[in-house]
Protein backbone atom coordinates (compact mmCIF):
# COMPACT_ATOMS: atom_id res chain seq x y z
CA UNK A 1 0.00 0.00 0.00
CA UNK A 2 1.19 3.52 -0.68
CA UNK A 3 1.11 5.93 2.26
CA UNK A 4 2.82 9.17 3.18
CA UNK A 5 5.28 9.68 5.98
CA UNK A 6 6.77 12.83 7.40
CA UNK A 7 7.87 14.30 10.70
CA UNK A 8 4.25 14.79 11.77
CA UNK A 9 3.63 11.02 11.65
CA UNK A 10 6.58 10.37 13.96
CA UNK A 11 5.43 13.18 16.27
CA UNK A 12 1.96 11.64 16.42
CA UNK A 13 3.47 8.23 17.18
CA UNK A 14 5.42 9.73 20.07
CA UNK A 15 2.33 11.55 21.33
CA UNK A 16 0.28 8.34 21.31
CA UNK A 17 3.02 6.62 23.31
CA UNK A 18 3.07 9.45 25.89
CA UNK A 19 0.34 9.23 28.55
CA UNK A 20 0.15 12.99 29.15
CA UNK A 21 -0.83 13.83 25.56
CA UNK A 22 -2.21 10.50 24.30
CA UNK A 23 -5.88 11.45 24.63
CA UNK A 24 -5.34 14.77 22.83
CA UNK A 25 -3.47 13.06 20.00
CA UNK A 26 -6.10 10.33 19.75
CA UNK A 27 -8.92 12.87 19.46
CA UNK A 28 -6.99 14.82 16.84
CA UNK A 29 -6.19 11.75 14.75
CA UNK A 30 -9.79 10.52 14.89
CA UNK A 31 -11.09 13.93 13.78
CA UNK A 32 -8.52 14.09 10.97
CA UNK A 33 -9.25 10.63 9.60
CA UNK A 34 -13.02 11.06 9.77
CA UNK A 35 -12.71 14.37 7.94
CA UNK A 36 -10.47 12.88 5.24
CA UNK A 37 -12.67 9.86 4.58
CA UNK A 38 -16.02 11.63 4.70
CA UNK A 39 -14.63 13.83 1.92
CA UNK A 40 -13.98 10.67 -0.09
CA UNK A 41 -17.48 9.35 0.61
CA UNK A 42 -20.48 9.82 -1.62
CA UNK A 43 -21.79 13.22 -0.41
CA UNK A 44 -25.28 11.75 -0.08
CA UNK A 45 -24.00 9.36 2.61
CA UNK A 46 -21.10 11.22 4.23
CA UNK A 47 -22.90 12.60 7.28
CA UNK A 48 -24.53 9.30 8.21
CA UNK A 49 -21.10 7.64 8.32
CA UNK A 50 -19.36 10.09 10.65
CA UNK A 51 -20.16 8.43 13.98
CA UNK A 52 -19.19 5.02 12.61
CA UNK A 53 -15.90 6.36 11.29
CA UNK A 54 -15.14 8.07 14.60
CA UNK A 55 -15.57 4.75 16.40
CA UNK A 56 -13.62 2.82 13.79
CA UNK A 57 -10.62 5.15 13.83
CA UNK A 58 -10.54 5.38 17.61
CA UNK A 59 -10.37 1.58 17.80
CA UNK A 60 -7.57 1.42 15.24
CA UNK A 61 -5.40 3.64 17.47
CA UNK A 62 -5.19 0.65 19.83
CA UNK A 63 -4.24 -1.56 16.88
CA UNK A 64 -1.52 0.90 15.88
CA UNK A 65 0.02 0.94 19.36
CA UNK A 66 -0.13 -2.86 19.64
CA UNK A 67 1.55 -3.23 16.24
CA UNK A 68 4.35 -0.92 17.39
CA UNK A 69 4.75 -3.01 20.55
CA UNK A 70 4.96 -6.11 18.34
CA UNK A 71 7.95 -4.61 16.52
CA UNK A 72 6.37 -3.24 13.37
CA UNK A 73 7.73 0.03 12.04
CA UNK A 74 5.72 3.25 12.16
CA UNK A 75 4.81 2.88 8.49
CA UNK A 76 3.83 -0.79 8.88
CA UNK A 77 1.76 -0.14 12.01
CA UNK A 78 -0.09 2.70 10.29
CA UNK A 79 -0.59 0.62 7.16
CA UNK A 80 -2.15 -2.12 9.29
CA UNK A 81 -4.75 0.34 10.55
CA UNK A 82 -5.49 1.60 7.03
CA UNK A 83 -5.97 -1.99 5.88
CA UNK A 84 -8.46 -2.52 8.73
CA UNK A 85 -10.36 0.58 7.61
CA UNK A 86 -10.45 -0.63 4.03
CA UNK A 87 -11.83 -4.00 5.16
CA UNK A 88 -14.59 -2.08 6.92
CA UNK A 89 -15.27 0.10 3.88
CA UNK A 90 -15.49 -2.99 1.68
CA UNK A 91 -17.86 -4.75 4.07
CA UNK A 92 -20.18 -1.74 3.94
CA UNK A 93 -19.95 -1.38 0.17
CA UNK A 94 -18.27 2.00 0.57
CA UNK A 95 -15.98 1.29 -2.36
CA UNK A 96 -15.55 4.95 -3.25
CA UNK A 97 -13.67 5.42 0.04
CA UNK A 98 -11.23 2.54 -0.46
CA UNK A 99 -7.49 3.23 -0.77
CA UNK A 100 -6.71 0.08 -2.76
CA UNK A 101 -8.88 -2.01 -5.10
CA UNK A 102 -11.13 -4.72 -3.71
CA UNK A 103 -9.21 -7.43 -5.57
CA UNK A 104 -6.16 -6.67 -3.38
CA UNK A 105 -7.93 -7.30 -0.06
CA UNK A 106 -6.60 -10.84 0.37
CA UNK A 107 -3.05 -9.84 -0.56
CA UNK A 108 -2.99 -7.08 2.01
CA UNK A 109 -4.42 -9.44 4.64
CA UNK A 110 -1.80 -12.10 3.91
CA UNK A 111 1.11 -9.70 4.39
CA UNK A 112 0.11 -9.15 8.01
CA UNK A 113 -1.62 -12.49 8.57
CA UNK A 114 0.42 -13.29 11.70
CA UNK A 115 -0.58 -10.06 13.40
CA UNK A 116 -4.17 -10.17 12.18
CA UNK A 117 -4.74 -13.77 13.25
CA UNK A 118 -3.24 -13.08 16.69
CA UNK A 119 -5.89 -10.43 17.28
CA UNK A 120 -8.82 -12.09 15.52
CA UNK A 121 -8.82 -9.60 12.65
CA UNK A 122 -10.29 -10.82 9.37
CA UNK A 123 -11.67 -9.12 6.29
CA UNK A 124 -15.18 -9.82 7.65
CA UNK A 125 -14.22 -8.66 11.17
CA UNK A 126 -11.84 -5.73 10.65
CA UNK A 127 -11.38 -4.79 14.31
CA UNK A 128 -11.22 -8.28 15.80
CA UNK A 129 -10.31 -8.04 19.49
CA UNK A 130 -9.80 -4.29 19.15
CA UNK A 131 -13.53 -3.71 18.80
CA UNK A 132 -14.82 -1.93 21.94
CA UNK A 133 -17.06 -3.97 24.23
CA UNK A 134 -20.10 -1.94 23.21
CA UNK A 135 -19.19 -2.03 19.54
CA UNK A 136 -19.03 1.04 17.34
CA UNK A 137 -21.96 3.00 15.88
CA UNK A 138 -23.65 1.41 12.90
CA UNK A 139 -24.00 3.13 9.53
CA UNK A 140 -26.05 2.21 6.45
CA UNK A 141 -24.32 0.04 3.85
CA UNK A 142 -24.36 0.38 0.07
CA UNK A 143 -23.88 -3.30 -0.88
CA UNK A 144 -24.98 -2.71 -4.48
CA UNK A 145 -21.64 -0.99 -5.09
CA UNK A 146 -19.82 -4.29 -4.60
CA UNK A 147 -21.33 -5.64 -7.82
CA UNK A 148 -19.30 -3.20 -9.91
CA UNK A 149 -16.93 -1.46 -7.50
CA UNK A 150 -15.63 1.99 -8.38
CA UNK A 151 -12.47 3.10 -6.57
CA UNK A 152 -11.75 6.74 -7.46
CA UNK A 153 -9.32 7.11 -4.53
CA UNK A 154 -7.62 3.69 -4.75
CA UNK A 155 -4.09 3.07 -5.94
CA UNK A 156 -3.45 -0.47 -7.05
CA UNK A 157 -0.16 -2.25 -7.55
CA UNK A 158 1.27 -1.61 -4.08
CA UNK A 159 0.02 -4.74 -2.32
CA UNK A 160 3.37 -6.51 -1.95
CA UNK A 161 4.90 -4.10 0.58
CA UNK A 162 4.43 -0.77 2.33
CA UNK A 163 5.48 2.04 0.01
CA UNK A 164 6.16 5.35 1.70
CA UNK A 165 6.04 8.61 -0.17
CA UNK A 166 8.42 11.02 1.51
CA UNK A 167 8.13 14.83 1.58
CA UNK A 168 10.10 15.05 -1.69
CA UNK A 169 7.81 12.58 -3.48
CA UNK A 170 10.39 9.76 -3.44
CA UNK A 171 8.97 6.27 -2.82
CA UNK A 172 10.75 4.30 -0.11
CA UNK A 173 9.92 0.64 0.38
CA UNK A 174 9.37 -0.09 4.06
CA UNK A 175 9.41 3.49 5.29
CA UNK A 176 11.86 5.98 6.67
CA UNK A 177 13.98 5.72 9.79
CA UNK A 178 12.57 7.51 12.78
CA UNK A 179 14.27 10.88 13.42
CA UNK A 180 16.39 11.12 16.56
CA UNK A 181 14.72 14.28 17.86
CA UNK A 182 10.94 14.12 17.58
CA UNK A 183 8.99 17.20 18.63
CA UNK A 184 5.70 15.99 20.09
CA UNK A 185 4.23 19.49 19.68
CA UNK A 186 4.00 18.74 15.92
CA UNK A 187 1.64 15.82 16.48
CA UNK A 188 -1.89 15.90 15.13
CA UNK A 189 -4.21 17.11 17.87
CA UNK A 190 -1.35 18.72 19.74
CA UNK A 191 -0.70 21.05 16.79
CA UNK A 192 -4.27 21.63 15.57
CA UNK A 193 -3.02 23.63 12.57
CA UNK A 194 -1.94 20.38 10.91
CA UNK A 195 -5.36 18.74 11.03
CA UNK A 196 -6.30 19.79 7.52
CA UNK A 197 -3.55 17.64 6.03
CA UNK A 198 -4.26 14.11 4.90
CA UNK A 199 -2.68 11.13 6.63
CA UNK A 200 -2.65 8.41 3.98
Amino acid sequence: MKIRQNVRHFASKTALETPVVRSVATSGLVRLHTKVFTKKADPAHADERKAHLDGLFEATIDTYLEALRAGYSEAEAREITHIQANFDFYNHGWTEMMEFPADELETHYERYADFFSTWGITIADPLGEFEPSGGIPEAPSTPERLEDPVHPHAEGGFADDVYVEGPDGELIVGGQDEPEDVDVSQAVGVDAADEDETDD
